[in-house]
Order: C-alpha cells, then sequence, then structure tokens
C-alpha cells in the first residue's frame, strides 16, 4: 500500500507564526506559507485579515493546516483600541462594526453559492439586520473558577485564585476579569473582581482542572432587559460546603446590586466534566425567586436559570421580526391554517405567528421536553390561543402524525446548529408545505439543506443576516422558500 504523502511544511503540535491574508466563514483567517513545493494553506480561527499570530497547528494535511490560536502578535491596521478587557468571546471586539458586517455577509453568501449551489444568492439579498445594542447585548454569562490563573505580563501560568473565562485553547487556565468585557452588564462585571476577592477570603479552594478537585466551579448570571433584574447561581462541589454561608453570600450579593438581584441559586455539581449543570447535582434557591421575565415584541417570558432563551433579546426581536414579514408575505397562507413551528425551542416564533394571524393553529415541536414546558407556560401567560406543543424528536413526530401531509402551507424551522438530519429533512419535504421560513444559527449547514430543497422543488426567494452577536464570527440567517 503506498505511503500516504505527508505535508512538508508543518507538523502537528508545531507552534507557528503566521500573516494572515484572508477571511473565511466562521471567523478562520486564511494565512499561506510559501515555498518553492508551492503555497501551503493555513486556517487559524477568530483571526482577521492584516494580524500577525502565533498559532499551535491541530490538523495537518498534504495542501493545508487547521491551526489553534495561541496569541495575536501584531495587530490589523483595521483595528481600534477599545476601553474593554480582551476575552475569548469576543474576538473581533477591536475591529469596527461596519467592517464585521462586511466579513459576515460576503462570506456567509459565498457558502451559498458553494455549498447551496445558488449562483444568483446577490439578488436574492434581502438585507443585513444590525444588532441594536453593539456593546453589553447578553442577557447570560458563566465565568469559571480556576486554581490556575494566567500572567499577562510574562504571558504564562501561575498558580492563583482566579474567576473569569478559560484562556483560548487551554482548558485548564483561567483568566481573571477585571473590569467590563462590553459583552454584558457593566455592573456587574465590574464587580466580578469583588465577588473573586469575597470566595477567596473563605479559604476555599477554587476547581482545579487537572487534578479535578476544588469547591468554587462557577458563577452564573442571567440578567433581564425588561427590568433590570439579576438571577445569579453559584455553582460548587459538596465538598466543604458546611464551611461555606450561602446566605451570608446572598446578603453580600444584595450589597453589590441592592433591588437588582432578584435571586440567588446554589447548584451542587462534583461530576469531573466541565458543565455547569451537573447531570446528577442538585439545585436550591438560597434568596428570592428562581425566574425572571423578559418581553419580546410585547409578549411576556418567565425564564429560569435553565431555560434557553435567545443571548440577544433585542436582536432577537428584529430576527423574530424579520421571520414573522417572510412567514405573513402572503397573509392567505397562514389564516385559518395550520402552521407548523419546527424545533420550536420556548415557542416564542409561534406564539408571535399566532398573535398577528387570524384562527391560525400552530404546532410546535420539540426534543426539550424543559422548553416545550416553558412554551406551554408562556402561551398561557400571554393569553394565545390555537397553540399545541409537542416534546418529541421532529422526525418521530411527523412519523407519527401522517395526517399532517398536505395540510401545511407553511412550516418554520429553527434547527439546532447541527442542521437538519437528511432523513428528517426528507419528512419535512414530504409534508408538501407551500412556504417554508427556515432560521439557522449556522449557515453551512443551512445551505447544505438549501441544496436539497431545491432539488425537491423549492426555490430560495429570499434572505437576511442578522447580527445577533457581534464581535464574534456568528450569524443568523433567515431564508423564505418557496414551491
Amino acid at each position: 500500500m503506498p505511503r500516504r504523502e505527508r505535508n512538508k511544511f508543518v507538523k502537528r503540535g508545531q507552534v507557528i507564526e503566521i500573516l494572515i491574508e484572508d477571511y473565511a466563514f466562521g471567523g478562520k483567517g486564511i494565512g499561506r506559507i510559501r515555498s518553492e513545493e508551492g503555497v501551503f494553506v493555513v486556517f487559524v480561527p477568530n483571526t482577521l485579515p492584516g494580524q500577525l499570530v502565533k498559532a499551535r497547528v491541530d490538523k495537518s494535511k498534504k495542501k493545508y493546516a487547521e491551526c489553534k490560536l495561541i496569541d495575536v502578535l501584531k495587530h490589523s491596521d483595521d483595528e481600534v483600541s477599545v476601553p474593554y478587557q480582551d476575552i475569548p468571546g469576543a474576538p473581533y471586539i477591536q475591529l469596527p462594526i461596519d467592517l464585521q458586517h462586511k466579513y459576515k455577509q460576503e462570506s456567509t453568501l459565498s457558502l451559498f453559492k458553494r455549498i447551496g449551489k445558488v449562483e444568483n444568492i446577490e439578488d436574492l439579498f434581502d438585507e443585513f439586520i444590525a444588532s441594536p445594542n453593539v456593546f453589553h447585548y447578553r442577557n447570560k454569562m458563566e465565568y469559571g473558577f480556576s486554581a490556575i490563573g494566567y500572567d499577562r505580563e510574562n504571558k504564562t501560568d501561575i498558580d492563583e485564585f482566579t474567576l473569569g473565562f478559560k484562556r483560548r485553547g487551554v482548558w485548564w487556565m483561567g483568566d481573571n476579569l477585571e473590569k467590563d468585557s462590553g459583552l454584558f452588564d457593566k455592573h456587574v462585571e465590574d464587580n466580578i473582581k469583588h465577588i473573586r476577592e469575597y470566595c477567596e477570603k473563605t479559604g476555599l479552594a477554587p476547581w482545579h482542572g487537572p487534578k479535578k478537585e476544588g469547591f468554587f466551579r462557577y458563577f452564573v448570571v442571567r440578567k433581564s432587559y425588561k427590568t433590570s433584574e439579576l438571577l445569579f447561581n453559584l455553582v460548587t462541589t459538596s465538598h466543604d460546603l458546611s464551611k461555606f454561608d450561602l446566605d451570608k453570600f446572598a446578603n453580600y450579593l444584595v450589597e453589590l446590586f441592592g433591588d437588582r438581584v432578584a435571586g440567588l441559586l446554589h447548584t451542587i455539581n462534583d461530576e469531573t466534566g466541565d458543565r455547569t449543570i451537573a447531570t446528577s447535582g442538585s439545585v436550591k434557591l438560597v434568596y428570592g425567586k428562581d425566574k425572571i421575565v423578559e418581553e419580546l415584541l410585547g409578549l411576556n417570558f418567565e425564564i429560569s436559570m435553565k431555560s434557553f432563551f435567545q443571548t440577544n433579546p433585542k436582536s432577537a426581536e428584529k430576527l423574530y421580526t424579520k421571520v414573522v414579514d417572510y412567514a405573513l408575505e402572503n397573509k392567505d397562507a397562514i389564516d385559518n391554517t395550520v402552521v407548523m413551528d419546527l424545533f420550536c425551542g420556548t415557542g416564542t416564533i409561534g406564539q408571535i405567528i399566532a398573535s398577528k394571524s387570524n384562527n391560525t393553529k400552530i404546532v410546535g415541536v420539540d426534543i426539550v421536553a424543559s422548553a416545550i414546558e416553558d412554551a406551554k407556560k408562556n402561551a398561557e401567560r400571554n393569553n394565545i390561543e390555537g397553540l399545541q406543543f409537542y416534546a418529541a424528536d421532529v422526525g418521530k413526530f411527523l412519523n407519527e402524525h401522517p395526517q399532517y401531509k398536505n395540510k401545511i402551507r407553511t412550516i418554520i424551522l429553527d434547527p439546532a446548529r447541527a442542521g437538519i438530519a437528511p432523513k428528517t429533512l426528507k419528512k419535512i419535504i414530504n409534508l408538501n408545505a407551500d412556504r417554508m421560513v427556515y432560521v439557522s444559527c449556522n449557515p453551512a449547514t443551512q445551505a447544505r439543506d438549501t441544496e436539497e430543497l431545491i432539488n425537491n422543488g423549492y426555490q430560495l426567494k429570499k434572505i437576511s443576516l442578522v447580527d445577533q452577536f457581534p464581535h464574534t464570527s456568528h450569524i443568523e440567517t433567515v431564508v423564505l422558500f418557496e414551491k
């Protein structure tokens, strides 16, 4: 058997310095190594053209390599300084927002050409919808405790009590958040250092990743834009719990944030896996209430610590408005009919459509049972009738309810990042709906599904992009398909 030809440029695990020259979809910067043997392409996520970066080779193929970013050694000329602490969750915060939009639009539309085989995608482009808040737009943040911190001056790890975010690409190392990151609530983030000091003074240990031991694990905060209330969740192990006074900690949060504190939950997580909510752990309410209320397009939604809810609610309003515009574009296709909302989550889109149309029955389906429970409660709270929610796998649900074939004129699709499983997509196509409004947080899988829909007689009529996450590579797409 012939030996596989190895590339002569880089090896897996090697650390390289490379100039980024181009930008590909998903925030991947493209660098090139040139030699007599030809041009070798290097992909580095979360980088920009013009940056000189240090990266570790993760995968090395014959013609290209994929790397993990370690550090930006020289910034691009396009970048500007901002008054925020840099964090891994905002790699492009120094790039002016109009340039972020340009990169996102160009790279997303090129995906639909390349993967979706839609040649005239620019002609079908409807609009780019910016986030109303460019900074401080998130309504939830998870801060991690760590016994291994990062010394920013010497660029090395250090043994210290840390509360902040993981260093990019280093699962065991934390980086203290000293001030506002520009993504979440400024009042909260400017006080994270005080919360860290409070916890450190107890003498209890933060989580040590490699040793899988310690007491403090996570500090999670949810915020309501409607009421400005904050819901906190302190995640610890059960070891040494008797030495920590939860009521005293709740009082300290009230000292810091006053009547903004809606409640404090305490979660015990003794699992070694790196997740905030343990499958076997317990959650108890220490102080206040365990839910906050958020408003979207005039409807109220009650959110618990673990409910799924849009992270950028102000931008979500713009997203949902566009989905509803596409769905209601032909009102006759909605009124007095059944609209199917597949992968419906907490049922937000279905509720908005039901509130804006006549005698429309909405059938919402999602595999997450807790999301469906929330959907039912929210519909009740908002006095919206004609909604039926089912906790089921979409593919199985369509198998078990053949009565909907040829009866649905409009389908709303909002799947998870992985897109729609091919078998499930076939079942959706078999429903024979006139139109589909497909929302996606991962245009790569949506472009793949687009080719399948076109091959089955659907036409892509319009596409809009919504910037739900400024300063990241993420973009949401809303696409209208018609038979």
